[in-house]
């Protein structure tokens, strides 16, 4: 099974190119995040003639919102709030492996936390500390040592010092303040959780997933953060199989910020 995670940054704006990475990569699942569109204004049929006729759409006008587009039909699906904010984050499914098991998949968009990393002088980064802390409550009530969950999205965290380009110049840049990195610790210890790319990149290697728009030559000052994840629960680790960071497609015309990343679990 191949599940990729994107931020694909509007998917109106980037119709051809989600219609480029299924034919390319074929991934079974594919979750976005940050589509941009309310429900009826998806684009009608996107991914259809390539199978992917399966899809849970939860948007919303202009802002936030995820999408999951399957080859595989969905036993269960649904919808989560966070925060008592209606703002479209949170949209899961269960499907049926190769071995007949079912995987419970939640996609996840996390609240950027705007530009200051105060609580009380930043009513965003208030949000986002709030949704991290109530996604591992809820995580942690539903744990079971035989639970097959796979957590994926931007979760807006770069949690290790290896997953931006410099951890002392962005200690106080939001994303990597120690107040997110250890509300995103709480959230990776609520199941028990295994970062599936980390599974296989040593913590001592560099591993970005997404790059400022800002730089005029992204690739060569490479100043990069992980911000998109693939979690697992311990139930799954013994199941995969490799995990990558879709660097390339970063490089595509008129681009994401964000790159996709893969998993494949083999079942």
């Amino acid at each position: 099974m191949r599940i990729c995670t994107w931020n694909i940054n509007s998917v109106r704006i980037h119709v051809s190119h989600v219609e480029r990475l299924l034919e390319e990569q074929q991934p079974d699942i594919l979750c976005l995040q940050e589509i941009k569109v309310v429900n009826e204004l998806f684009p009608e049929g996107l991914g259809h003639a390539l199978g992917y006729r399966h899809q849970l759409i939860h948007g919303q006008k202009a802002y936030h919102g995820v999408a999951i587009l399957s080859r595989l039909p969905f036993a269960q699906s649904g919808t989560r709030h966070w925060c008592g904010k209606e703002d479209a984050r949170h949209a899961w499914v269960s499907v049926k492996g190769g071995d007949g098991k079912k995987i419970e998949l939640h996609n996840f968009y996390v609240p950027a936390g705007g530009d200051i990393p105060d609580p009380e002088a930043n009513e965003k980064f208030a949000h986002k500390l709030q949704f991290l802390d109530e996604m591992a409550d809820w995580f942690a009530a539903r744990r079971k040592k035989s639970s097959r969950f796979v957590l994926v999205g931007d979760l807006n965290v770069a949690p290790l010092e290896n997953d931006v380009w410099s951890h002392k110049q962005l200690l106080k840049i939001v994303s990597h303040t120690p107040v997110e990195t250890d509300a995103l610790a709480r959230v990776y210890g609520s199941h028990g959780w295994v970062d599936a790319l980390r599974h296989f990149v040593l913590p001592e290697e560099k591993l970005y997933s997404w790059w400022s728009y800002r730089a005029r030559d992204w690739e060569k000052s490479d100043r990069g953060r992980r911000l998109d994840h693939i979690w697992v629960t311990p139930a799954l680790t013994s199941a995969l199989a490799s995990a990558q960071v879709l660097k390339d497609v970063r490089g595509w015309q008129r681009p994401s910020d964000h790159a996709p990343v893969i998993v494949e679990l083999n079942l």
